[in-house]
């Protein structure tokens, strides 16, 4: 088991867009492509282009002040750089075959293999960049992987740290996970708060539609009432939404 990623039914362009077309049935690690990397490089533009930009800037100031910061500028952006690669780099071990791979690409003979490195190049971004954007989706990752070995209580501890990392978008991914979990351990009134809250405060990463359909797949057995009149709104929609929304519908009990 894994945390939620906005993959399915989201085209990514080259600028960020909202994750209107995502629901996660269930929580599942091959949802955990690169588009969390692909939604990052989004938030950085072309670093050339932006260097000579302020290189014109500054060129017209002179002195001390302009060098230090253009120095301090270029150092910012070089460190964010090197986070990007470093989260890209680990979320394509994610990605790499198990097994004899194709056209003699690089494989792991295993998935715990696989996972192993996955955790330790997490580990090693989230420790040297704890408080970046990157350290905080690496945190992510690792209570997903975490979930995959069957330590909910782990799991949980290192999902809530997420949330309480103050990274608004990742926190929305963390919680989406935390609800599923919990929904899955029978808590589903946990689950309905948190639902509720995301349906209210949606970002980027985690919709009001998405959070909205996952809410009404955890009313779905104590008020099928109330998940229904959430669905039947966007299963009208022409989406990958309105799909979800459907299916969603089919799973309630006939009334």
């Amino acid at each position: 088991m894994a945390g939620p990623n906005p993959v399915e039914g989201v085209m990514v362009s080259s600028k960020i867009t909202p994750c209107t077309e995502v629901f996660v049935a269930k929580i599942s690690r091959k949802e955990l492509k690169s588009d969390h990397f692909a939604m990052e490089v989004e938030h950085t533009v072309d670093y050339v282009a932006h260097h000579k930009t302020q290189i014109a800037r500054y060129a017209g100031v002179g002195g001390a002040v302009a060098v230090a910061a253009l120095a301090a500028y270029l150092y910012i952006s070089g460190q964010r750089t090197a986070r990007m690669q470093a989260l890209g780099e680990a979320v394509q071990v994610l990605e790499t075959p198990v097994g004899a791979a194709q056209s003699g690409g690089p494989s792991f003979p295993t998935q715990d293999a696989r996972d192993k490195e996955a955790v330790k190049l997490f580990t090693n971004l989230a420790s040297k960049h704890a408080g970046s954007t990157e350290g905080v989706a690496a945190r992510y990752y690792l209570a997903t992987l975490t979930l995959d070995q069957g330590k909910t209580a782990e799991a949980e501890k290192m999902l809530k740290e997420v949330v309480d990392s103050g990274g608004k978008e990742y926190a929305s991914l963390a919680q989406l996970s935390l609800a599923e979990l919990q929904a899955n351990a029978g808590r589903a009134a946990d689950a309905e708060k948190i639902l509720r809250n995301l349906a209210d405060h949606p970002t980027i990463l985690v919709s009001k539609e998405q959070a909205t359909i996952s809410l009404a797949r955890v009313l779905g057995k104590s008020k099928p009432d109330e998940a229904r009149k959430l669905l039947e709104p966007l299963a009208k929609e022409r989406s990958s939404i309105s799909r979800n929304a459907v299916t969603a519908l089919g799973e309630l009990a006939p009334k």
